[in-house]
């Protein structure tokens, strides 16, 4: 029987890596003025995965407590969004639904298209429940970006998963039609089968970007969506911080709106806290956006905000939601701000190892150093396959045991 009920995001949490790596350092390292990433793209510093953690180890971190807080028996479906996928053919979350112990009655997917994916994975979920209210559907976007050393990118990487659990009667946010929608084919950004790095054009990427914000905005309008004053907020998708900066200024722009300083932040100055500190997410920035601007506002309980998800090459959706009464209840803002602190700072060399480390491709037996203190890591990759490990809280590394 369809839903007539609200459909949205009932439970949200986010999780990111073992270490981070200071812009200071990489400013010291190529001798760039630091102002060049403070103000110039916004961003601090950027996470860095352990040479054990993946997009699986971060998924699964990121949707264990969603799993311990409401149980697995209405999740039927996840739905899982990356653009750093790990294999062709089977989906990353197929390892995150054996780690989390989910039930063997249920379908899993992993979708694609650059940063947007999670966005779709979300309106796939609404879809679901609105078919059959009484299942949930959990949808994680789990990403690690990588650019070549010392190239024009390489400031902007991170890494972070967020997963959602979307569901009929949400404590958090309420998703509204209509979307607003937008494709054009552009090679802003890509990343072929036959490279680790993504290839990027940064200048065809922003205006791709504004492009697409305009024609989004354009479609929703055209469908009867809100008016642009209506809304407390927006969460854009931040490849670097700045760039929300520039979206929301373009939207501002072609609407006729104020476009001061003051107009600005009153849009979007919540929403880049942890995207400044972790770097570029990929799929999962849009959402990470959504929990800063949650954990940090003043109450938002029933006003809407605007989502912008865009996807290089490119797609992209302009959307509303309505922020349900009592949502401060279930954040998880301690436990957002713990992910961020518990970072171990490495040094550019560090780094470097770290960044240029990878899997021998020749079925051999390759383990993996243990360096991650969170509760899944990548054990090694044996006979072509890859290898996770869990741990009870507590453990100490020698104790991880294999599943």
């Amino acid at each position: 029987m369809a839903s007539d009920s609200p459909i949205g995001i009932h439970d949200l949490s986010f999780a990111t890596t073992e270490f981070v790596l200071p812009h200071t350092a990489l400013a010291d390292h190529n001798g760039t003025q630091i102002g060049k990433y403070h103000v110039g793209i916004g961003q601090q510093s950027m996470s860095v995965p352990a040479a054990d953690e993946d997009i699986v180890t971060l998924g699964a971190a990121a949707a264990a407590p969603i799993v311990a807080r409401h149980g697995s028996d209405q999740i039927r479906t996840v739905v899982f969004a990356t653009e750093s996928s790990i294999d062709q053919a089977k989906a990353a979350g197929v390892y995150v639904h054996s780690l989390l112990g989910l039930p063997s009655a249920a379908r899993v997917v992993e979708l694609k298209q650059a940063c947007y994916g999670a966005t779709a994975a979300l309106q796939f979920a609404i879809g679901l429940v609105h078919r059959d209210p009484t299942q949930r559907v959990l949808v994680i976007a789990s990403d690690v970006s990588k650019y070549e050393l010392d190239s024009p990118g390489e400031a902007t990487q991170g890494a972070a998963a967020v997963a959602m659990l979307v569901g009929a009667d949400p404590a958090l946010v309420r998703i509204e039609d209509p979307s607003g929608l937008f494709t054009a084919d552009v090679m802003d950004f890509w990343r072929p089968n036959y490279r680790e790095a993504a290839l990027v054009d940064g200048q065809e990427s922003i205006t791709a970007y504004l492009q697409a914000v305009e024609g989004t905005w354009k479609d929703y309008t055209e469908r009867g969506g809100r008016k642009l004053d209506e809304f407390a907020a927006f969460c854009y998708h931040q490849p670097f911080t700045k760039m929300a900066y520039k979206a929301h200024t373009h939207l501002l722009n072609s609407c006729g709106h104020d476009t001061g300083k003051d107009e600005i932040a009153r849009g979007i100055g919540q929403t880049t806290a942890y995207n400044a500190v972790v770097g570029n997410s990929y799929t999962a920035s849009v959402y990470l956006a959504l929990a800063a601007l949650l954990d940090q506002a003043d109450d938002l309980g029933g006003r809407p905000i605007g989502f912008l998800s865009y996807g290089s090459g490119s797609v992209a959706e302009f959307f509303a939601g309505t922020v349900v009464p009592g949502y401060r209840e279930h954040l998880r803002t301690a436990e957002h701000r713990e992910a961020i602190a518990r970072r171990r700072p490495v040094d550019y060399a560090g780094y470097r190892e770290l960044h240029e480390r990878f899997f021998p491709g020749d079925g051999g037996d390759h383990p993996a150093p243990a360096q991650t203190t969170g509760p899944f890591r990548l054990a090694a990759v044996r006979g072509h396959k890859r290898i996770y490990e869990t741990r009870p809280p507590g453990l100490s590394h020698s104790q991880f045991t294999t599943t």
